[in-house]
């Protein structure tokens, strides 16, 4: 699997970022590492998680995952090879609390969840850590300078932010610039080949805007990554509807031109997606969660479709 440089930190990761948000809960330990078995097999070597998958899980209170991913570790002994991705700030504070009880990003916050990852995960530091969530309430300066502390004490590799308005990912590259700061080096946004409506509320989840998506065209400071790039599996289902957000007829075009271009590859839908992910300007890094190897398997053939310029600006236009 084809590795890239993750924004301007020195780190090199694989094409596919392997989503583990059900390991450990909803995807028993069994097929969770065979599927993290496979994924390695395959060069893949990004692992993303968060301290609070997956606490909406039937019995699940946040940290499964992570939980998972360390006993596999130690087992495979492999942790050197491995890019561990964790993220803090949306874990409930109480059990059984929601998304309007998360521990958010302050200091103290941020301190005390990383340091619990670090259990969960058997591991002195992790390589990428996220911020979650953007958290308004508290101070921008007050987040980056706890992230900075934490890679000078070698708990953090590189930093990372998910869901985070375009305005406020410039905030805070502004701040970091000018304190001298560890920057956010990647961003984790909604993003795929559907175009969100205007306007389209995904909740907690902010999706990739034009303003970004122009940004890194033109900029190579920092890396995007997708996560729920293929819908669930809709662009593979026919009897699948689009969903609210990205409903119209624009979008329906788009939808059918992704079918035909897999038709004429002989690939299928969702294969198609990934690749043009990968080969478009801007490179979108995907997150791939699958529960079996079936659906990896078909996400790992999408690495090797080609698509021409010609194609590329077909989908494109």
């Amino acid at each position: 699997m084809q590795q890239f440089s993750l924004g301007t930190t020195g780190l090199s990761v694989s094409a596919y970022s392997l989503g583990c948000l059900n390991f450990g809960s909803r995807t028993d330990k069994e097929t969770s590492f065979r599927l993290l078995d496979r994924y390695a097999e395959a060069g893949g070597n990004f692992l993303d998680t968060a301290n609070n998958y997956a606490f909406w899980n039937e019995g699940c209170f946040g940290g499964e995952s992570e939980s998972l991913l360390g006993e596999w570790i130690r087992v495979r002994k492999n942790r050197s090879g491995i890019i561990v991705a964790t993220k803090v700030g949306a874990k409930p504070t109480v059990p059984g609390g929601g998304f309007d009880q998360i521990e958010g990003l302050s200091g103290k916050a941020i301190e005390k969840a990383i340091d619990e990852s670090l259990l969960r995960l058997g591991t002195d530091y992790v390589d990428l850590l996220y911020a979650h969530i953007d958290d308004t309430n508290t101070p921008l300066e007050e987040t980056l300078e706890t992230f900075d502390r934490l890679i000078k004490a070698g708990k953090v590799r590189a930093l990372g932010c998910s869901n985070y308005p375009f305005s406020r990912l410039l905030e805070a590259k502004e701040i970091s610039t000018t304190k001298g700061l560890a920057s956010y080096s990647c961003i984790q946004q909604r993003y795929t080949y559907l175009q969100p409506r205007i306007n389209a509320d995904f909740g907690i989840q902010v999706s990739a805007d034009d303003n970004l998506l122009a940004y890194c065209k033109e900029n190579d400071d920092f890396t995007m990554l997708a996560f729920s790039p293929l819908l669930g599996g809709l662009y593979s289902r026919e009897d699948a509807s689009i969903p609210d957000g990205y409903r119209s007829e624009e979008q329906l075009s788009r939808l059918q031109a992704i079918r035909k271009v897999a038709r004429e590859l002989g690939a299928t839908p969702n294969q198609v997606v990934l690749a043009w992910m990968l080969q478009n300007v801007p490179k979108v890094l995907p997150l791939v969660a699958v529960s079996d190897l079936a659906q990896l398997e078909e996400n790992l053939g999408a690495l090797h479709i080609q698509l021409d310029a010609e194609l590329l600006e077909h989908l494109n236009r």
